[in-house]
């Protein structure tokens, strides 16, 4: 979907996965002109989405000054953006905050490529908990990357933004920094969504729309059971509601839903719960059983499994949601697209790679270094809701054209 015009602004994606946040700036009408991204399979869908962009399969670390020089001089970008792993900041993690974990101080390449191509925005995404998070001396992690930024010669910001306050189907926090060579009034969205049944007022008088729920999201999607689906099939039904219908303007195609293959056993747990139970409410004899055994598991993550509420957002879409959430009504695991739906993904983007892969240790126990990557579900998983990027980008946008106006004014 073309959204550029001639004088577009543009943007450049670190730590770039599947490209979920630069396809947020695409949307609000941004040019994408590169991307710099280690994984494979993300790198491959990233490319094949965004074709006209410099796509840079490496380590941001191997990436050179020089040659990002020579790479972007000719079209140096207003606007970087990147999401630096966020394991090492995670609530998630074990050792949340490590000072010794190496994912901790990639931010400073994020700074780096700033520091080179002198963008007038960085616009840098993370985990909620990045706040809480220290240095090994006891300095806040996000004071120092906002010191870093003014170090530059930016402006910083940072804010935690909610999914559904910007209509993504999804209950979901992410932090926000943004770095600004001008002050800003506003650096943040005003919310264009409300959870609230009652209709709320918006900064502009009228009333804030209803979130979309989870059905909202994948009702319209073709059923499937167990194993069937595929990875490029015809859609079988209208769109049956305003966020369907943007999600599919500009498809023609339905891309990545096929469901897993479950045994019979799986099958008969999924039949027996109910929204809102897990693996750990069904009975004795459906519980999981130990790795190659018929002893059942007692012990049990009770966020694997669950099935979700048809009428409410979906919990956080994690990287593994291949195996966190049931359908609400179909007896299966998500597909990857109900998954790129929940995260506001359209229709038309595909995501390469293989649908899943085992356990990367396993794999690398095996040498079975060709399928080290990030599987479709992990690229979904871990990208930034494009919705939510969009929301970003629209109020960069604004801040870009109100300072080509004024300097309009100027030269008259």
């Amino acid at each position: 979907m073309e959204l550029i015009t001639p004088q577009a602004p543009t943007v450049l994606d670190t730590f770039a996965g599947a490209g979920g946040f630069s396809l947020g700036f695409h949307l609000a009408g941004f040019k994408v002109i590169g991307a710099i991204e280690s994984d494979k399979w993300a790198t491959q869908t990233f490319a094949s989405n965004h074709p006209e962009a410099t796509t840079i399969h490496r380590c941001i670390q191997e990436v050179p000054n020089d040659e990002l020089r020579t790479l972007f001089s000719a079209h140096k970008p207003d606007v970087i953006v990147g999401g630096p792993p966020c394991q090492g900041f995670s609530i998630a993690n074990r050792n949340g905050g490590d000072p010794k974990d190496p994912r901790n101080s990639l931010f400073r390449e994020f700074l780096r490529v700033g520091q080179v191509l002198e963008p007038e925005f960085m616009v840098m995404e993370n985990v909620p908990n990045l706040a809480a998070a220290r240095t090994s001396s006891g300095e806040s992690v996000l004071e120092l990357i906002k010191r870093s930024l003014e170090e530059l010669g930016y402006h910083a910001y940072s804010a935690v933004l909610h999914a559904t306050s910007f209509g993504i189907p999804q209950i979901r926090q992410r932090l926000f920094v943004i770095g600004s060579k001008k002050p800003l009034l506003q650096p943040f969205p005003a919310p264009t969504h409300t959870l609230d049944e009652a209709a709320q007022p918006s900064l502009f008088g009228d009333t804030l729309p209803k979130c979309p729920n989870l059905w909202d999201a994948i009702s319209d999607l073709p059923d499937l059971k167990a194993g069937e689906g595929a990875e490029d099939q015809g859609y079988t039904s209208e769109p049956l509601n305003p966020y369907q219908r943007e999600l599919r303007q500009g498809s023609f195609r339905l891309y990545n839903h096929k469901a897993m293959c479950h045994t019979k056993r799986m099958v008969e747990r999924f039949e027996s719960m109910q929204c809102g139970e897990s693996v750990n409410d069904v009975a004795e004899h459906l519980k999981p059983r130990r790795r190659n055994s018929t002893e059942i598991a007692y012990r049990s993550y009770d966020q694997n499994n669950r099935r979700m509420h048809a009428d409410r957002p979906c919990h956080t879409v994690p990287a593994s949601f291949y195996a966190n959430f049931v359908h609400p009504f179909q007896h299966r695991n998500f597909t990857a697209r109900e998954g790129a739906r929940i995260q506001s993904f359209p229709d038309w983007y595909r995501f390469l790679g293989k649908p899943t892969v085992v356990s990367h240790k396993l794999l690398a126990r095996e040498q079975r270094d060709e399928e080290r990557h990030l599987c479709q579900y992990n690229q979904i998983g871990n990208a930034v809701p494009p919705f939510l990027a969009r929301a970003v980008a629209l109020n960069i946008k604004a801040t870009i054209s109100q300072a080509v106006e004024c300097t309009s004014m100027v030269a008259i």
